[in-house]
């Protein structure tokens, strides 16, 4: 696989909402985040992503750019790109996996309406529906860390910072009851925010 080496500077969008997971056997109680990202160029791969990761806290109460802020541990995560998966899960111990995806996206002045979908073959994971206006708002700095753990038990830590610009946005989810995702299937979301023309690097 031909992966770039650490640090990735990636461009690129995320659509991300916010749920809160209690008594679910197996998932460690607590705010999950749910996000479909794309990255364009000049970032070094070119991709699609969906994941849900885990906030080490609770819902930040300063918005978007604290939300960035948060520590969080990737627990469930797809892409379109073998590179990817391959540099994700041999760097930083990502569990990433691959899948399909399809996105459309159309603007109407600043207001923009994306919608998400992404699958295992024939057997849906996720969909969502986004209508925000984060192209109206100033790029602002964001810093965070991603936590994960390898299969021998040590621990791999990613940095992360950049610029973008926030603001929340209205979302709708549909993820499939017998599906990787079934365990957030019917529950309300906290929060969702677009986090729009991200400039980051990554580990």
């Amino acid at each position: 696989m031909a992966y770039p080496p650490a640090p990735w500077r990636l461009h690129g969008d995320l659509w991300l909402s916010l749920f809160r997971l209690r008594g679910v056997p197996g998932r460690p109680d607590g705010v999950y985040g749910v996000g479909f990202l794309t990255y364009r160029e000049p970032s070094p791969l070119t991709y699609h992503e969906l994941l849900v990761a885990r906030l080490a806290h609770d819902v930040p109460s300063s918005g978007p750019s604290g939300l960035l802020s948060r520590p969080v541990t990737v627990t469930d995560i797809w892409v379109d790109s073998p590179d990817s998966m391959a540099g994700g899960r041999e760097l930083w111990a990502i569990p990433k996996h691959l899948c399909d995806f399809g996105m459309e996206s159309a603007s109407a002045g600043p207001v923009r309406r994306t919608a998400w979908h992404a699958a295992l073959g024939d057997r849906p994971i996720a969909a969502a529906r986004f209508t925000d206006v984060s192209a109206l708002a100033p790029p602002l700095p964001f810093r965070g860390t991603i936590r994960q753990t390898r299969d021998d038990g040590s621990p791999e830590t990613a940095q992360v910072s950049g610029r973008a610009q926030a603001l929340p946005a209205r979302a709708h989810w549909e993820l499939a009851e017998d599906g990787p995702l079934g365990f957030l299937a019917g529950r309300r979301t906290l929060a969702s925010f677009r986090i729009a023309n991200f400039r980051m690097t990554f580990g």
